[in-house]
């Protein structure tokens, strides 16, 4: 069983990023993994702003990227790039945070426009930090992510499919599954 952390870097409380994580979250729980979440928007931001590297909070966070075997990346897009609550946390981590670990980048954004994000802005920080593997990440549009007032997510068909591809690739990435969580 591997583990992994499972980043949002949303800063909103709302976010159809945190959301769809916690929603690919189950399906690597239930491919026997463990999945530890990290919402970046609930780190004081005076640690984050202030570059506060001895912040308790920052240094929890730093401890959780250290433990894990691999690293979901998820970002709202802003302006082609990912968010900026994001690259203040990237920024505390030690500068080889990610050696060794398999990483899943994702994004959502309102337009196709935004698509590249991921490949342009996300994966050559993910790269210059270390990680070992990047596997293919997939881009999501807003639109895609349905949000209802239970809290529960709907996903299109076609996202649902692509995104399970990814996380599944993901998983396999990790290293084998055991025997009774693959059969679950």
């Amino acid at each position: 069983m591997a583990t992994v952390l499972s980043v949002s870097g949303s800063p909103s409380a709302a976010s159809r990023t945190s959301r769809l994580l916690r929603h690919l979250d189950r399906r690597l729980t239930a491919q026997g993994h463990e999945v530890i979440p990290l919402d970046v928007r609930t780190l004081p931001a005076e640690a984050l702003l202030g570059a506060d590297f001895t912040h308790p909070a920052v240094v929890g966070a730093t401890e959780l990227f250290a433990r894990a075997d691999g690293v979901v990346v998820g970002t709202p897009v802003y302006k082609a790039s990912y968010s900026g609550v994001l690259k203040a946390l990237l920024d505390l981590l030690p500068q080889y945070a990610l050696t060794g670990k398999t990483v899943l980048p994702l994004a959502t954004g309102g337009s196709t426009a935004h698509v590249l994000a991921i490949d342009y802005a996300l994966r050559p920080v993910l790269s210059s930090m270390g990680a070992a593997h990047i596997v293919q990440g997939w881009f999501t549009l807003d639109k895609d992510i349905t949000v209802h007032e239970d809290g529960t997510l709907t996903v299109a068909p076609a996202t649902a499919r692509a995104l399970t591809q990814v996380v599944d690739q993901f998983s396999a990435a990790l290293g084998p599954v055991p025997a009774l969580a693959a059969a679950s």
